[in-house]
């Protein structure tokens, strides 16, 4: 259940190991990042009703 309806290929997680394993990502220190789509956010939820 990811708010973005379906599970992570492989090449949308390697590309958050590539930026973290850059150059770019060099003033980043003691972070978390989770790389899941938004697992257990759940699915957008409905406009509620006028």
């Amino acid at each position: 259940m990811t708010a973005l309806g379906r599970a992570g290929l492989p090449d949308e997680i390697g590309d958050a190991v590539a930026f973290f394993a850059s150059d770019d990502a060099r003033w980043i220190t003691g972070q978390n990042l989770d790389v899941n789509g938004g697992l257990l956010l759940g699915p957008p939820s409905p406009p509620p009703a006028a």
